[in-house]
């Protein structure tokens, strides 16, 4: 019979997964002293056949697939095939001299400042549902000559720097990611339904469809059409991530050195210590040291939470992207240490009349910048930035960070709520200012803009209904994106996309007063500059 500790967990994921028990679902396990002690599923791995999720069902882990990418950079360096301070042209010659040196361990820790694939592709006019080549990604990371930061001072999440570490690791070990990885830790871990998937296309036994909500109610089938690689090609399923986990402490595959390599951290060339270690985010919550990664892909959502002091894990695996699998591990941790006096109280939000007075937008004119701070339907304060919208949580110092283990968003309201005294990753600060909404947009903007980093070209056009700039990219020309101002020369660009309407920040560059170009801030891609073409150019 399970203890009554173990009967109240179990409830407890019930209860947590009773609202997706009518479509696309989600699957949760705990595994608890080197035993899957939880594992419960609700809803289906398939609308259109009726499908439940099972213990077989397979999922999309997506970035979850970054440990194991580094785990096998680790191994071939534990081989004497690599070393983790090689400068990534040596094994790379494609790419191009940035005049820093980047070596492999700067791609592991996402300090090496290079741009994200994904959105080198979006500023291009390629959406994710998009057909895409994996020669289209590599051009789009080859044509880029500038970077978000010198390599080592900044931490920014970029894809680019996972799909390079698995080009490196199939150079240096001569055969294929996806052969490597099953012969050197999925076959011996016992791991056998996990794999990696590198197209959309390729039948794959038990795998669940992936499913977003349709603007109208229901669901509609999630579309992708990028190849899949080092950042994020795996797929696999509660049962092997247990036996992942088990092995941390078992060590049965890869050893002691490359299993403890993985969480090792690095300081930034500032001296702050950066929170990512190789392909797994370190972290604190309710007072026991984390180590974990989520995974992001249409229709497809995951979170992978170890907590080594208490040989436990956490594991949420969905098809439904409503589904939100960070938070719901989350309340599955505190279910777990409800009780113990080793655990840390959660920090509690201040009440409702204090969280209103953040509601609004705010502004980093030196960046730019910019965030929408609002409040939910369940009174929850939330922000977004570049489109991406995440939770509040409180901090013992009276500040408020994005509840996500990334420290990365971490503000306090000023005493008269005109501005944010921010700080970002790498201890970076920075003041943003309240900014009121319909700003007008520089009158001079329309004309045509070209970037050769993105080998794109933006047509900004003005009529009744205000501005739009139309995308014609190296693989698609994007549908118009609307135009909104924040304030003088500072604007947004709106491109809607399969997972969610994202923004560039942008600022206008002009030489005596004229336009003469734009300078854009996304979310991974930074200090990008477009000219101005003249007429008829």
């Amino acid at each position: 019979m399970p203890s009554l500790d173990l009967t109240a967990l179990d409830r407890c994921v019930a209860h947590l997964l009773r609202p997706y028990e009518a479509g696309p679902g989600a699957t949760v396990g705990v595994v608890l002293g080197g035993e899957l002690a939880v594992h419960r599923s609700a809803g289906l791995a398939s609308l259109e056949l009726g499908v439940p999720i099972g213990p077989a069902t397979t999922f999309r882990i997506a970035s979850v697939s970054k440990q194991f990418t580094c785990a096998a950079i680790l191994l071939l360096a534990e081989d004497g095939k690599l070393k983790l301070d090689d400068d990534i042209r040596a094994w790379l010659p494609e790419l191009p001299d940035y005049g820093s040196t980047i070596t492999i361990d700067h791609l592991m820790h996402n300090t090496s400042g290079l741009r994200d694939m994904l959105e080198i592709m979006r500023l291009g006019g390629a959406d994710l549902s998009t057909p895409v080549r994996p020669e289209d990604l590599m051009d789009g990371i080859c044509r880029q000559r500038t970077l978000n930061f010198a390599p080592g001072s900044r931490y920014l999440y970029s894809n680019t720097n996972f799909l390079l570490l698995g080009r490196i690791a199939e150079r240096a070990a001569g055969e294929g990611l996806r052969a490597f990885l099953a012969r050197r830790i999925f076959t011996p871990a016992g791991m056998n339904n996990t794999g990696m998937v590198e197209t959309t296309t390729e039948p794959v036994a038990h795998l669940a469809t992936g499913y977003l909500p349709a603007p109208g109610g229901g669901f509609v089938r999630a579309q992708h059409g990028f190849p899949l690689h080092g950042e994020g090609g795996l797929v696999s399923c509660v049962t092997d991530l247990a036996l992942w986990h088990r092995n941390f402490t078992t060590m049965r595959v890869c050893g002691k050195a490359v299993l403890d390599g993985l969480t090792v951290r690095a300081p930034f060339t500032g001296g702050m210590m950066n929170g990512y270690a190789r392909g797994l985010q370190a972290s604190r919550a309710r007072g026991f040291d984390t180590v974990s990664h989520g995974g992001l892909w249409p229709g497809y959502r995951t979170e992978f939470l170890r907590v080594p002091a208490l040989d436990a894990a956490v594991i949420v695996i969905a098809n439904n992207a409503a589904v939100d699998p960070y938070h719901l591990g989350q309340r599955v941790l505190d279910a777990l240490v409800a009780g113990r006096a080793d655990a840390a109280p959660a920090v509690a939000l201040p009440g409702k009349p204090a969280l209103e007075k953040h509601v609004g937008r705010f502004l980093d004119e030196a960046g730019p910048a910019t965030v929408d701070l609002a409040l939910n339907e369940a009174g929850q304060l939330t922000g977004t930035t570049n489109g991406v919208p995440f939770l509040l949580k409180a901090e013992p110092d009276g500040r408020l960070a994005a509840s996500r283990t990334a420290r990365d968003f971490t503000m306090k309201l000023s005493d008269d709520g005109a501005a944010l005294a921010v700080e970002q990753d790498a201890g970076f600060t920075s003041t943003w200012t309240r900014v009121a909404p319909g700003a007008a947009l520089p009158a001079d903007l329309p004309g045509r803009y070209r970037s050769a980093e993105m080998d794109a070209v933006w047509t900004i056009t003005s009529d009744g209904d205000g501005m739009r700039v139309t995308v014609a990219g190296p693989v698609a020309i994007a549908p118009p994106w609307p135009l909104e101002g924040v304030k003088g020369d500072i604007f947004r660009a709106y491109n809607p996309g399969t997972l969610y309407r994202s923004w560039q920040d942008v600022r206008v560059l002009r030489e005596n007063g004229a336009v003469s170009g734009l300078f854009v801030n996304g979310g991974r891609v930074k200090n990008l500059r477009f000219t101005k073409l003249a007429e008829g150019a």
